[in-house]
């Protein structure tokens, strides 16, 4: 078994907390940010379990960043 690393993004919908990875595009949610959180692991892990070694390769492949973004509100 060995571990793998991705980004995990939770941010607040009406009553609780939605959770995406986006390096694999599997989302989740949960009533607190924990929840959404270990619900959007064990959806990964399941992911990882089922896709085919293509699927997670091509999901997994080429240059992501996660960097500031500064725009102006007019």
């Amino acid at each position: 078994m060995r571990t793998v690393h991705f980004t995990a993004l939770i941010e607040r919908e009406d009553d609780g907390f939605v959770a995406l990875c986006p390096e694999l595009d599997i989302a989740s949610q949960g009533s607190t940010v924990e929840e959404a959180r270990a619900m959007l692991k064990e959806a990964v892990e399941l992911f990882l379990e089922c896709a085919s070694e293509e699927e997670i390769e091509r999901r997994t492949s080429g240059e992501r960043y996660i960097v500031p973004l500064e725009c102006n509100i007019a």
